[in-house]
């Protein structure tokens, strides 16, 4: 991409961003447009990979893309969390070809109507925030401009979320609104009920949700209102 072009993508936030919304906003439905996604979600993502992850979204531009978030953060695998393992971009434009990648991810973005995803990391050096997500509802590659783009709207996106967590640790999220606090909460009940790590607890209830084809938040909160109790295995 040229420097031109970048400075046109830039020009093109500056101009939008006139109406008081986030700039993480402005950067998500500016992706859509340039990028001819169906949605875009931003996801903070710490310690990825370990068993100590935190994820917390930051903007999604639909409920599609708020829902494939929260399938990664069920199952503990997709793009987003690729893009920041690796530090490099995920392209996977057709899920059915790239089923074997994440099978658990796969079969519920399927199902909520995705047919093509895309992952860029938000990184500089060894720091790696999060990643910017993309989805289509249609199989199809993205375009060598389109990435490139992509690629600028991550950097974007970087310093943005660096503009909003300005006083925070890069891989501190707990200044963020949590949509899984539920599910942490839920953690520690289990942790107690059970007598096992906070860890192993976030996983059986991970288990429980994707077994039962559930929304991860809705068995967090029955365990919550004690309606739900999980067995020891």
């Amino acid at each position: 991409m040229t420097e031109d072009q970048r400075q046109r993508l830039r020009s093109l936030l500056a101009a939008n961003g006139d109406d008081g919304s986030s700039a993480v906003a402005e950067i998500c439905a500016l992706a859509v447009a340039e990028l001819a996604v169906s949605g875009v979600w931003v996801t903070l993502i710490s310690h990825a990979g370990t068993p100590a992850t935190q994820q917390r979204l930051v903007r999604a531009t639909d409920a599609t893309a708020t829902r494939l978030e929260e399938l990664q953060f069920t199952v503990g695998e997709g793009p987003g969390l690729e893009a920041v393992i690796s530090g490099t971009a995920i392209l996977a434009p057709d899920l059915i070809v790239t089923a074997s990648r994440w099978p658990a991810f796969t079969s519920g973005a399927q199902s909520a109507g995705a047919a093509a995803v895309f992952a860029f990391p938000l990184s500089l050096g060894a720091i790696r925030l999060g990643s910017l997500d993309c989805y289509r509802t249609t199989a199809g590659p993205l375009t060598p401009r389109q990435i490139a783009a992509a690629l600028v709207l991550a950097e974007m996106t970087f310093e943005a979320v660096l503009s909003e967590t300005a006083g925070h640790a890069h891989n501190d999220l707990g200044w963020i609104t949590d949509i899984h606090a539920e599910v942490h909460q839920a953690s520690g009940i289990v942790k107690y009920d059970l007598g096992i790590t906070m860890e192993a607890a976030l996983l059986r209830i991970r288990g429980y949700a994707y077994a039962n084809d559930m929304p991860i938040a809705v068995v967090a909160q029955r365990i919550v209102d004690r309606e739900l109790f999980l067995e020891e295995e």
